[in-house]
């Protein structure tokens, strides 16, 4: 289980009965993030029996109110339950300056370190690596400085098809060269890595792109991506009120996933005008078959 995503709000502007505004729990190889903090977020990760206190960092798309105001809450819970392992926290500027405020003001000390990290970018950045992932940063195309995220597991070393260490006399030196993909050059034979290992398994990886009109760009930065979160505020039948307000259409974020070649399109975000979602996937379906609306509570697996 390389990737468990799980959908804490999938609304826009304000919760209602049913639908949070928009929180979303990923874990990328026992890496855990929280992405997105609307509004009683905490409430859902409790409801939907995510362990909160495992997130190892928070990434905040942009500073409208759906999107972060319940990381107030859910940063002081973390606190007051006994958290003493720093929290990252990634998003635009004035996040930081938001947070340390009202804590201030409300002379909140927390038991644990917060740590910023702001974004700032006009192309796709790389702005988190380990050994196991990298995250990069999206720039989207909202009212106001807004962000999308791309999670990418690191492919490792190339693995040795044990029946060629026979066939092929391979000594240590060679099965490590092999591995790391380089060619190996005997005095007679040259024998190439894909000859002796086996085929590189597909990386996980996930897109996840909020609050945007629809961008150029943003196809060839998600590239293959194997689940992509796409917002879909409207149907085309509001398509003037999603250019007005800087969002996309269902048919919008399908054309993006049929573009990017992605293998699962997610559609969220979708707007308190709308009761059911089976006309966002109606729209969708003709651009891009692989489609699914997502509910509160719902997890995907890759």
């Amino acid at each position: 289980m390389p990737l468990k995503l799980t959908i804490l709000g999938s609304g826009s502007a304000v919760p209602v009965l049913g639908r949070g505004v928009t929180a979303q729990f990923l874990n990328i190889n026992e890496r855990r993030f929280l992405i997105d903090c609307g509004e009683g977020t905490q409430l859902q990760l409790r409801r939907f029996k995510v362990k909160f206190q495992r997130i190892q960092a928070i990434f905040i798309s942009h500073l409208h109110g759906d999107h972060f105001l319940g990381i107030f809450g859910l940063v002081s819970s973390m606190s007051l339950l006994g958290r003493t392992k720093k929290l990252q926290i990634y998003g635009p500027e004035g996040l930081e300056e938001i947070v340390r405020h009202q804590f201030k003001l409300a002379q909140v000390y927390l038991s644990f370190e917060l740590e910023f990290v702001t974004l700032s970018c006009k192309d796709k950045t790389l702005v988190f690596e380990d050994a196991s992932i990298q995250i990069f940063a999206l720039p989207l195309k909202h009212r106001i400085e807004c962000y999308g995220f791309l999670f990418i597991e690191k492919q490792d070393e190339l693995k040795i098809d044990k029946d060629k260490i026979q066939e092929y006399q391979l000594s240590l030196v060679e099965i490590l060269q092999a591995k790391r993909g380089e060619t190996i050059q005997r005095e007679n034979e040259t024998i190439l890595a894909e000859q002796v290992t086996l085929p590189l398994e597909e990386p996980c990886s996930y897109a996840y792109c909020t609050d945007t009109r629809p961008i150029a760009k943003l196809p060839a930065w998600i590239k293959g991506a194997r689940l992509l979160y796409h917002e879909a505020t409207f149907t085309q039948k509001h398509n003037d009120r999603a250019k007005a307000t800087g969002h996309s259409t269902a048919a919008d974020a399908a054309t993006i996933a049929k573009e990017a070649q992605v293998a699962r399109l997610l559609l969220g975000h979708f707007s308190t005008r709308y009761k059911y979602t089976d006309e966002f996937k109606i729209e969708a379906q003709p651009i891009f078959e692989n489609v699914t609306c997502v509910e509160d509570g719902d997890v995907f697996y890759v």
